[in-house]
């Protein structure tokens, strides 16, 4: 009987992941590290990225990189390229949020809003593709959220933003697939993180209702989004392409 494991390695794989050294990123790095994978972490912070790489030991470095400074990426892409070599898998997970009434958000808000989680990610996918098309391989994958899925109140932006990745995501796999570029999304629902914990710290009611629609009645952790982000860049996926992957506990189904 053939062991599983070798279609969810990513032995040979570099990957670019925006948002390293934090949180989910920092999940989908550790993960990647684990199944075998180069990873190089992109931010905005040297500091936490260069901690997070210490960390992740010899398979993992970093580069200082805004996505939201998107009218020059063309050196910084090009630095990494010329540093890590082919860059088989893009992971764009920087983002920003911005949680305020509609009516409160400023034009200027929300376009920072999707400035970095749209256009940014846009930006840095269509400087790598080219060099996908031409290995005829790559996977693109996308951060999405429960923004994406349901209604949440007072996150205008940020569900807007997070409402376009899912349409990036079907428009490229349409466009790319035929290269060999697998594109696809993932939607975590609530995961621990130094972030949650702060807002439903200072809000524990918000936090019982969270728990309340998920059926599995607790929150996940970044380890829970790395296994899944494997799993998407991995052959073992090699068939999978435009799809939207909810690891949320069942609350994008709960009540």
């Amino acid at each position: 009987m053939t062991h599983a494991a070798p279609v969810f390695s990513l032995a040979g794989e570099t990957a670019l992941i925006t948002g390293g050294g934090t949180g989910i990123g920092l999940g989908i790095a550790e993960a990647f590290v684990a199944a075998g994978a180069k990873v190089v972490l992109a931010g905005r912070r040297e500091h936490p990225l260069r901690e997070a790489a210490d960390r992740l030991g010899p398979n993992a470095s970093y580069t200082v990189l805004d996505v939201a400074d998107y009218n020059n990426l063309d050196g910084p892409v090009a630095g990494i390229q010329a540093t890590h070599g082919f860059i088989g898998i893009l992971v764009n997970n920087a983002g920003n949020s911005l949680k305020k009434d509609t009516v409160d958000t400023t034009e200027a808000e929300f376009l920072s809003i999707m400035d970095t989680h749209v256009t940014g990610a846009f930006a840095l996918t269509r400087r790598l593709i080219p060099a996908m098309k031409e290995r005829g391989h790559g996977n693109i994958l996308f951060m999405a959220s429960m923004a994406s899925l349901m209604g949440l109140p007072r996150v205008i932006a940020y569900t807007a933003a997070k409402s376009a990745h899912v349409g990036m995501v079907r428009s490229l796999a349409s466009e790319l697939s035929g290269d060999g570029i697998r594109v696809n999304a993932i939607a975590p629902g609530w995961i621990e993180s130094a972030m949650t914990r702060r807002a439903f710290d200072n809000d524990p009611e918000r936090k019982a209702r969270v728990l309340a629609r998920t059926p599995m009645r607790r929150m996940g952790e970044p380890a829970d989004i790395g296994a899944a982000a494997v799993y998407l860049c991995s052959p073992a996926a090699k068939f999978v392409t435009g799809v939207l992957l909810p690891v949320d506990g069942g609350a994008s189904i709960g009540f």
